[in-house]
């Protein structure tokens, strides 16, 4: 089990799935139910890569940003499963790893942070997209901020549909209180959570 200080190297992602793109996008629904079973290193890493992978020598990612500036910076909130201990942990796309960041389940924080919607603490895992409007704003100014949103929803779109090819579940959750849940992350000054979402199987 991954403890503080220790890097987490995830499984290289699957680039030859089986689902057609038509077929995920007929089945993408919101599920907000989850069964108790635990989730899969090599799944972490799948939806992790697909949300913000690399995916070019140069660093491009696998959601467009705005001049490549790429604000995002996604978090998993994991109870105990394959290899990992119940904590925060950040990911790496450079690296394709985890880093740990906090140690402890914090779901019922999350879900308590996210106006008591106490269902999101019984997923398997939270992935929380948070941004750095500055890597955006200081070269688009104010408008940056739109387009920091705009490449959230592309990457919320793709991790969506890699759950699908997996058959696990999710949904995207805009509804909390964001101070909230960057105190239970610990997150930088400098970030702002997004968007939450949770992951587990039907």
């Amino acid at each position: 089990m991954a403890q503080q200080s220790e890097t987490i190297a995830l499984p290289q992602p699957n680039l030859t799935g089986s689902t057609s793109l038509e077929a995920l996008l007929a089945k993408r629904h919101c599920i907000r139910e989850y069964s108790v079973t635990t989730l899969k290193l090599a799944e972490i890493g799948q939806l992790l890569w697909a949300a913000q992978g690399i995916t070019h020598p140069q660093g491009y990612r696998t959601a467009p940003s705005a001049g490549a500036l790429y604000p995002l910076q996604l978090y998993l909130v994991v109870r105990a499963l394959e290899d990992l201990a119940p904590a925060v942990y950040g990911y790496d796309p450079d690296q394709h790893h985890l880093e740990w960041m906090q140690e402890g389940d914090r779901r019922n924080l999350l879900a308590s942070a996210a106006l008591g919607q106490e269902w999101l603490a019984h997923a398997a895992a939270i992935v929380v997209f948070a941004a750095d409007y500055k890597r955006t704003t200081h070269k688009y100014g104010e408008r940056g901020k739109r387009y920091v949103h705009m490449e959230a929803g592309h990457a919320a779109e793709n991790l969506f549909l890699q759950a699908n090819a997996l058959d696990l579940t999710t949904v995207i959750v805009g509804a909390f209180d964001e101070e909230e849940v960057a105190n239970v992350l610990g997150l930088p000054m400098q970030e702002h959570p997004l968007i939450l979402m949770p992951i587990g199987r039907k």
